[in-house]
């Protein structure tokens, strides 16, 4: 069957569940969520884990991601992305008769490919009755593709058809993009959200040309953040944590000047920059602009794009570092000559 006509196949799934055996939790959350809290709910009274087939078995816990109304995602500071496609857990035998038989039934992928499906799943070449003598000692695996990415090439790669994995036993060597602590991570680094950014400047509303203008943030505001993401039936885990390190400052018009001169405040002291304190007014800031013409009618559109260092800790005791992220906000600057009085 084609690759593309499979993935949509695949998107009738949403209705079917992975039954797993594990801790009294069940999680119901909405794939490719907008990381603003957590989507997965735990409830006591559950004797069994239920993970919706559309995340692909993924739980993700976002109770220490950013939020409110300003968050959004990091962006790579390379050309590095989150894979696109990935294989996970799916269905049990059961699910997986119930999944393809009435797709056989309408005759909708055509006789042949049909005969080959039930040739492969049912009359042993090479599984035998969707692997039912099997059933509690692994999982059939499929493919999946990373919420917001259906229209990347690289979501058409995992082509595989869907295949049986005993308890315990690594995937096929051929699948690279099985599920693993490390494609955990980078798909958290997909639901990373951070804080827009607003810096505190002083002047705080109004600057005058050729007036050195301090800029600092409060470091309380801009606290790590992390994303897990695990796949309970696999007993693997994964979390991504980004740490603020530096914010760029783009003054929004070529003519000014920036302290350093490279734009970049690093982090120090729990904040960005220095708060203006009376008495620095002939001092150079840490972090800020100095405009050297008014924005006349208009503003400067100042931005600050916070950089975030980002890697990940996972299970047995893998790890390591991923792209930096950024992301930034822009606010309104006023900028007015200096009156001078002439007599």
């Amino acid at each position: 069957m084609p690759a593309v006509t499979r993935i949509t196949v695949c998107a009738a799934t949403a209705g079917v569940l992975i039954w797993a055996s594990g801790p009294a939790a069940w999680a119901d959350f909405v794939p490719g969520g907008k990381g603003t809290g957590s989507e997965t709910q735990v409830s006591g009274d559950q004797q069994n884990q239920q993970l919706s087939a559309t995340a692909g078995a993924i739980v993700y816990d976002r109770s220490r991601n950013g939020s409110g109304p300003s968050v959004g995602p990091v962006a790579s500071t390379t050309t590095w992305t989150p894979p696109a496609c990935y294989y996970a857990p799916k269905f049990t035998p059961d699910q997986l008769k119930a999944y393809l038989e009435p797709i056989w039934g309408v005759d909708s992928t055509g006789y042949q490919w049909d005969a080959q499906q039930r040739d492969r799943y049912v009359n042993g070449h090479p599984y035998k009755d969707f692997n039912k003598d099997k059933d509690g000692k692994g999982y059939w695996w499929d493919s999946y593709v990373t919420p917001g990415r259906e229209g990347d090439p690289g979501a058409l790669d995992c082509t595989k058809d869907i295949f049986w994995v005993d308890k315990g036993a690594p995937p096929p060597a051929d699948t690279p993009q099985a599920i693993t602590p490390e494609i955990l991570a980078q798909l958290a680094y997909n639901e990373i959200r951070v804080p827009s950014t607003q810096v505190s400047l002083a002047p705080a509303k109004v600057t005058k040309v050729n007036l050195p203008t301090w800029a600092w943030l409060d470091g309380a505001q801009f606290k790590p953040v992390a994303v897990t993401a695990s796949v309970p039936v696999l007993g693997i885990s994964a979390t991504t944590t980004a740490v603020p390190v530096s914010v760029k400052i783009d003054p929004g018009t070529p003519d000014a000047q920036t302290y350093p001169a490279s734009g970049a405040c690093r982090l120090a002291g729990g904040g960005i920059g220095e708060p203006y304190a009376p008495g620095k007014a002939d001092q150079t800031p840490p972090c800020g602009v100095k405009y050297l013409r008014s924005s006349g009618d208009g503003t400067f559109q100042l931005r600050a794009t916070i950089t975030w260092k980002i890697s990940w800790t996972g299970t047995g005791g893998t790890g390591g570092p991923l792209d930096d992220g950024t992301f930034g906000g822009t606010q309104d600057v006023t900028v007015q000559e200096i009156q001078s009085v002439n007599r």
